[in-house]
């Protein structure tokens, strides 16, 4: 459920880098001050990681992330959100991330995510 000042909602994060490498688990939270009024059932988010280096050491994606963020569901839905953090501000999570989700929402303000490296 949301407000009109905001929400909050837990995720559960899956960062695979290639390369054969290990798959990486994050546990956070994701934070929407601004527009956002109605509820979600389910949504999934996918993002391409844009960072310094192609060789992340494990739990690298975790720390504080900042951006614009826009959804509009009815039903089903899209969104779009921009977010730069992570290790020295040095990691972005693609300019337009492609999300889908179940509900009845309209959001749009600044997007805050703050992840966690998971066991």
């Amino acid at each position: 459920m949301s407000f009109i000042f905001g929400s909050s909602r837990d995720i559960k994060c899956v960062y695979n880098p290639g390369n054969n490498q290990a798959e990486q688990n994050y546990d956070g939270s994701i934070k929407t001050f601004g527009v956002d009024i109605g509820y979600q059932k389910s949504g999934v988010m996918v993002w391409g990681v844009i960072a310094p280096t192609n060789n992340l050491g494990a739990g690298a994606l975790a720390g504080d992330y900042v951006g614009a963020t826009a959804t509009v569901a009815l039903g089903l839905g899209v969104g779009a959100n921009a977010l730069v953090g992570g290790y020295k501000d040095s990691i972005a999570l693609q300019p337009f991330s492609v999300q889908g989700m179940e509900g009845l929402n309209v959001a749009g303000g600044i997007g805050a995510l703050t992840l966690k490296a998971a066991p």
